[in-house]
Parts: C-alpha cells; sequence; structure tokens
C-alpha cells in the first residue's frame, strides 16, 4: 500500500472517530458525506451541515473537493452550488475535522465565492451575522440533512394523499 492511500485511511479513520457523522459514497474511501454542526463561538451554532467530499488520488499533497449539500450564507462558500473556495482550503487545509470548524470561524472576505456575503460581512458584520443566523434556520436544522430542497418537494408531490386524488381524478371519466 502506498504512502497516500495510507494517509487517506488515516484521515478517514480519524474522522470517522471524531464528533463528525461520516457517510461513505461507496465502497471506495475516496468520496463521502460529513455531517457536521456549526461551532458554538459563531454565527453558525444552531446549524447543521451536510458537505461532500471527494479526495484525490494525490491526496493529501492535492487537498480535496469540499461542497455544502445544504445552502450557507460564507463569503467562500457558492450560494448556489455550496463550492469553498479553493484557494480557501489549498491555504488552509489541515485534517478535515480541524479544517470545517476553522472554515466557519474565519471567513476569508478578500477571496469570495460568494460577494455579497462577503461585502455585508465587511460593511456590517451584525447584519451578515443575522442573515448567517437566518441561513442556519431555514437551511440547516437537522430534517434539512441528507435531503436537498429539490428532493424534499418531489417527495411531497409523490405522497400518498396526492398519488390517490390524482388517481381518483383521472378514473372519474370515461372516454366517449
Amino acid at each position: 500500500m502506498s504512502s497516500p492511500s495510507k494517509r487517506r485511511e488515516m484521515d478517514l479513520m480519524k474522522l470517522m472517530m471524531s464528533d463528525y457523522k461520516v457517510e461513505m459514497v461507496n465502497d471506495g474511501m475516496q468520496e463521502f458525506y460529513v455531517d457536521f454542526h456549526g461551532p458554538g463561538d459563531s454565527p453558525y451554532h444552531g446549524g447543521v451541515w451536510r458537505i461532500r467530499v471527494e479526495l484525490p488520488d494525490a491526496y493529501p499533497y492535492k487537498s480535496p473537493s469540499i461542497g455544502f449539500v445544504n445552502k450557507i450564507y460564507h463569503p467562500n462558500v457558492d450560494e448556489m452550488s455550496g463550492s469553498v473556495c479553493l484557494d480557501v482550503i489549498n491555504q488552509t487545509w489541515s485534517p478535515m475535522f480541524v479544517f470545517l470548524p476553522q472554515l466557519l470561524l474565519y471567513p476569508n472576505p478578500s477571496d469570495p465565492l460568494n460577494g455579497e456575503a462577503a461585502a455585508l460581512m465587511m460593511r456590517d458584520r451584525p447584519a451578515y451575522e443575522q442573515r448567517v443566523k437566518e441561513y442556519c434556520e431555514k437551511y440547516a436544522k437537522p430534517e434539512n440533512i441528507g435531503a436537498a430542497p429539490e428532493e424534499k418537494s418531489s417527495d411531497e408531490e409523490l405522497s400518498e394523499d396526492n398519488y390517490e386524488s390524482s388517481d381518483e381524478a383521472v378514473a372519474g371519466q370515461a372516454d366517449p
């Protein structure tokens, strides 16, 4: 086994033994989800996020690809895709259980993916923190983990009650 493979396994085991919930995407050790709570001493406190992590073949020499599954208001995270700014990952990469809280505790508004969040953070810190808390309330509750908003709405549309009522409407009239 090569050194990068051993390092990948070791880092993943440390992550799994920490307070984070880790869910493997497949049998390999290169793709997984991590559920984590916002740090207590930040406006992200009370929020729970799921991120998707993809470790490259060259890990640990090359940093992973990290993306938030549920929305977060953060200068270094693209609001639509959930991607984390590569410069931030590359500059501050450390083991995942250290990196995730650091990302939320120390946003870098000078290298933003979310320009609105960065501008608000620099212009009006209390308003920025209020927006973060609103996003936590709306998108980062434990029940938001594991299903993207689109998946939830399609699940609601396919609920048994809706399905039965649409069946009755279709079956109610015969062709002439």
